[in-house]
């Protein structure tokens, strides 16, 4: 049993109370559900269909300590159930790297939380298993084809096996089968086939993505795809479930689709478009969140995902710590609790870099500050001020103590945003060269004054830019750490310079992703990790898992 269980509801009779089709939920148990695709195709025939207004919740950088950007996101939502609007959110399932790492879980805390917490931490509807099964066999059938004879002339393999767990040692293996080579696993949040759930309209589109991945390249240097492997429908009917979205509540009894998850440091870090052009084609408001901060998930959600929504946001929640911040600042983590103005005056450039990134890309940004017992007046004053100074309103937001009465005024503000005009604009144009989409990036939204290139990454483009690919939308792998590449310089570093290791492409996600700096694709474990902590009783009942 888990710890909320007395305050969970029926998901059918919460779908129903949101006039959603019962014939379209196929229920996983009591409290978990799935929805099947169907719904959004009846919507789809509905030309006069009217779409909800999108709500963007992104960060500044976090840090080791959390900053509560699922948490922010459910409270909010709780907000605008609250003051009366029909509101959801769409946010991503918990890889159990995390849940069993440093991190944690991922679904919220305190009172603005989603349940059964436990479940959607652990397993949830299977998702990711799929996920990770359709990879792996994918790798076995490129092998077996190789052994076999390899009639396909394959000499490269590019697709990676992959794992739902931090694995350091799976960094760098040696694969035996025809012959041997060195290989490395990625963890499933990493793995093409999860952007590719992610970023698929339907089944169709879904199918059509998984016959473009590209395996490998053959002695004339010419890719070699799923589809030409006879592949295409084996990897979908692993994920035929996989693909429709999870229903799910929060402890206000409010619905939430819960669907992929993306890591924003080396994917592009939100949920499923299906789950949220589902949640806009059902309510009037739903929240989002782009992982990491505004510099990764953030961009990456108006340059990858936002052209495949229904509608664009309609206002950007920029989260905020006073901790953060003063870490920024480079305050000790002894005194962090502590009331002190300078480490925060050292740190708020961290927060000016991200309004001033986010006012890029929309006209609509709302600052809310996501309060911690140990915040001074003094100190949250400060930062209300500063985002005065910059046009920029900010909020106070009591979630983890007060659930959705703790986002009542935010709810109200978000409201009054929505009805204005949002400019949205994107940084670069598909069409232009991968290396002068790269610079824009870097220097436009990372604020470098000069972008370096290895060898690798050099050959890379060239042979990138002689195919279709070129005109795909960048997807950058670098540490959320720091706006640069370089995890160690905090704030708002000045005159730095960033390196480019290597580019490749997810033909099938149809991204080029670009990696920068010391960037792994593989998580490992810490020195203090979640699953030291974790109990379970011969009941069954679990215990620390946070």
């Amino acid at each position: 049993m888990n710890t909320n269980d007395s305050k969970i509801k029926s998901i059918r009779m919460l779908a129903k109370k949101s006039n959603i089709n019962l014939k379209y939920l196929e229920s996983y148990g009591k409290y978990k559900a799935k929805i099947s695709l169907n719904l959004n195709n009846n919507l789809n025939n509905n030309l006069n269909k009217h779409y909800g207004k999108l709500i963007l919740v992104t960060s500044i950088n976090p840090t080791k300590y959390g900053e509560g950007k699922t948490t922010q996101s459910i409270g909010i939502l709780d907000g605008l159930c609250k003051i009366g609007k029909k509101a959801t959110a769409s946010l991503r399932e918990p890889s159990l790297g995390p849940v069993f790492g440093i991190k944690g879980g991922a679904t919220g805390a305190g009172k603005a939380k989603l349940i059964p917490d436990i479940d959607i931490n652990l397993h949830f509807n299977g998702d990711i298993h799929a996920i990770e099964s359709a990879n792996n066999l994918l790798c076995a059938i490129v092998d077996n084809h190789i052994y076999q004879g390899n009639s396909l002339d394959i000499q490269y393999v590019c697709i990676k096996r992959c794992l739902d767990v931090n694995d350091r040692a799976l960094r760098n293996i040696t694969i035996e089968s025809s012959y041997e080579r060195k290989e490395n696993f990625n963890i499933t949040a990493a793995s093409e086939i999860m952007a590719i759930i992610t970023l698929a309209r339907d089944f169709h589109d879904l199918k059509y993505r998984l016959g473009k991945i590209i395996v490998g390249y053959n002695s004339q240097n010419k890719p070699i795809f799923v589809s030409d492997l006879n592949a295409t429908d084996s990897l979908a009917i692993l994920l035929k479930d996989a693909i429709k979205p999870n229903l799910v509540q929060t402890l206000e009894n409010n619905l939430v689709f819960v669907h992929g998850g993306p890591f924003a440091n080396i994917a592009h870090g939100s949920s499923s478009v299906i789950s949220i052009n589902m949640a806009l084609s059902n309510f009037d408001y739903c929240i989002t969140e782009a992982g990491f901060g505004s510099d990764l998930g953030g961009e990456k959600f108006f340059d990858i995902v936002v052209p495949h929504l229904v509608v664009k946001p309609s206002v950007v929640v920029l989260n905020v710590t006073i901790r953060a911040l003063k870490h920024n600042g480079l305050c000790p983590e002894e005194k962090l609790e502590e009331c002190n103005l300078k480490y925060l005056e050292n740190g708020i450039s961290n927060l000016d870099f991200h309004i001033n990134n986010m006012q890029q890309f929309s006209s609509n940004i709302l600052v809310v500050i996501n309060k911690f017992l140990s915040d001074d007046e003094k100190e949250i004053d400060f930062v209300k001020q500063y985002c005065i100074k910059k046009g920029v309103k900010a909020l106070v937001s009591n979630a983890f103590l007060e659930g959705g009465n703790g986002t009542l005024e935010i709810a109200k503000e978000i409201v009054n945003i929505c009805q204005k005009n949002n400019i949205v604009n994107n940084i670069y144009d598909n069409k232009e060269s991968i290396m002068c989409k790269i610079d824009k990036i870097a220097k436009k939204v990372y604020t470098a004054s000069k972008v370096n290139y290895t060898k690798e990454a050099i050959k890379s483009i060239k042979l990138l830019e002689k195919t279709n690919c070129a005109s795909y939308p960048l997807c950058i792998a670098k540490t959320p750490l720091s706006i640069t590449d370089d995890s160690k310089k905090l704030g708002f570093p000045q005159n730095f310079e960033i390196t480019v290791k290597d580019v490749y492409v997810q033909n099938g996600a149809e991204f080029i992703v670009v990696l920068m700096g010391n960037i792994l694709t593989m998580p490992g474990l810490g020195k203090d990790n979640c699953y030291e902590h974790m109990i379970i009783d011969d009941q069954g009942r679990i215990k620390n898992l946070r």
